[in-house]
């Protein structure tokens, strides 16, 4: 039998997380080998398996740093390796994006090969931008070319005199660099010079922007704001309908690039909440969570947790481990006994409940100091609490507790660490782009951002998720902007939205 793997020619989508599709984040999770382009969203690469090999072949105009023919060679020696291999080209593969060469090399090779579509930039961009690429009051035909060739050719296959005397919308990518040769030989051709064009670049993302004229000035428009590539562009009238429904660009984080620093299996939550605002999301984890250090003592104290009156959550990266190995031990939730559950915010008792055990005190602050002060109206004296904790948590609950009489245990389920990884060159971006605000959402993040030595970025604020966070920052020479009134990651996302609401006004 053939020990033969499968290689995934997979479209990446056009930029945002929420266009990629189903099959390819399956595909990314179970691959062996990922080869992968110069993505829009870096952040897939956070979707593959610990141990999977990551092949950067990454390709920009004038900027192939692996030749096509060795990205071939690459994909069909890791598939006849028995290897799962996933070759991720953003947008869809077959459009303009050479997938249809390298089926062909797989083809050849006698290995097998699956295509998976994604949603191409030329579909996405212009619908982001506000402009439709059909509509039945302009059109009824559309035309997608690209204005950048294989220059090998030695000629152009594209008939700009056909393309001029065409009907309908005419779309096409990479042509930035040729954007006035290629409007002059519209106009050369026939086509009005008035007609209508947009440009669209990083289309889908919170660095989206657009530039709109006509064939005898948009190029004139994009040098005066050095308009640069990745972008897409429309001729036709239907860049018209933007006045009336460009959408994405309206969003209240719309041109704001906020970077968040939470570990990489948390930070979804906030980057998804701000990324549906518009914002530009830069996911610079600074820490990461590891098993404790002492885990017989961790495991002994979970199984014995039906033994307590009070069990007290004070993060869900606390919940999450205490659960996971609680079910490991035990069968049945039932031997969990009849403990009370305290958790110290919404979060927090949020992540309990996706485990069906309901939550009986959640403080009105969602501090520390704020859980003490609630338990004060209970009666706890002489009874067992156990503290699911961080290693490095302050000590205030566990004095507090002891001084209203209770009987207090840790239970420390995880430790952090400064996270060493940077898959998505994040840290890199952040240096050549600076950012208008560095979200912190906890001290750990804050010790180990500036452990990171990166120079703090020009015009940019902190933002704290509460007074603990905020203190530490103040220590590090750094005044948060503001801090979350409600110290939770919704609280903290509607702060964010009020803070540049201010500055816009």
């Amino acid at each position: 039998m053939s020990t033969s793997g499968t290689c995934y020619l997979v479209g990446a989508g056009p930029g945002d997380l929420g266009l990629v599709t189903l099959r390819a984040k399956e595909c990314i999770e179970f691959a062996d080998v990922l080869v992968y382009d110069a993505l829009s969203s870096p952040e897939l690469l956070n979707w593959t398996k610990a141990g999977c090999e990551k092949i950067y072949v990454g390709k920009r105009a004038k900027d192939h740093s692996v030749p096509q023919d060795q990205i071939n060679d690459i994909i069909v020696e890791k598939t006849k390796a028995g290897k799962n291999v996933v070759r991720l080209k953003g947008g869809d593969p077959m459009i303009f994006g050479r997938g249809g060469e390298e089926a062909a090399e797989l083809a050849e090779a006698g290995v097998t090969f699956e295509i998976v579509p994604g949603i191409s930039s030329t579909i996405a961009g212009p619908a982001y931008a506000g402009i439709p690429v059909t509509h039945r009051d302009h059109n009824t035909q559309l035309t997608i070319f690209t204005g950048h060739e294989d220059p090998t050719k030695g000629f152009s296959s594209v008939d700009y005199a056909q393309l001029a005397k065409a009907p309908g919308t005419k779309v096409f990518v990479m042509g930035v660099a040729r954007l006035r040769e290629i409007t002059s030989a519209f106009i050369e051709n026939g086509a009005a010079a008035d007609t209508p064009i947009a440009l669209t670049r990083w289309a889908t993302t919170g660095s989206q922007k657009t530039i709109e004229g006509t064939l005898s000035d948009i190029a004139d428009i994009a040098d005066r704001v050095n308009f640069t590539s990745p972008a897409v562009a429309v001729i036709g009238d239907v860049v018209k309908e933007r006045k009336k429904i460009n959408w994405f660009e309206k969003r209240p984080l719309f041109g704001k690039r906020i970077v968040v620093t939470r570990t990489r299996e948390q930070a979804g939550e906030l980057s998804k909440a701000l990324r549906d605002l518009g914002a530009d999301v830069i996911e610079l984890p600074t820490i990461r969570i590891e098993p404790p250090e002492d885990q017989r003592e961790f495991v002994e104290l979970v199984t014995h947790a039906h033994e307590y009156d009070w069990l007290v959550f004070t993060s869900p990266n606390g919940v999450e481990r205490f659960f996971d190995a609680f079910f490991i031990a035990f069968a049945d939730a039932r031997s969990l006994g009849n403990p009370r559950i305290a958790a110290i915010g919404n979060g927090t008792a949020q992540k309990i409940r996706e485990y069906r055990f309901a939550v009986d005190l959640i403080p009105e602050r969602f501090v520390a100091e704020g859980l003490i002060d609630a338990f004060k109206k209970e009666d706890i004296e002489n009874l067992t609490i156990l503290w699911v904790k961080a290693a490095e948590t302050r000590d205030v609950i566990g004095e507090g507790l002891t001084k209203l009489g209770a009987i207090v245990d840790n239970c420390i389920t995880y430790r952090t660490v400064p996270e060493t990884e940077d898959p998505t060159g994040a840290r890199a971006r952040l240096e050549e782009e600076g950012a208008d605000m560095i979200t912190f959402t906890s001290s750990s993040t804050v010790d180990h951002f500036f452990d990171l030595g990166i120079d703090w970025p020009d015009g940019c604020v902190a933002a704290s998720i509460g007074p603990v966070t905020s203190e530490t920052l103040r220590k590090k020479g750094m005044k948060p902007a503001f801090e979350a009134p409600q110290h939770d990651i919704p609280g903290l996302t509607a702060a964010i939205v009020r803070h540049f609401n201010k500055k816009s006004k």
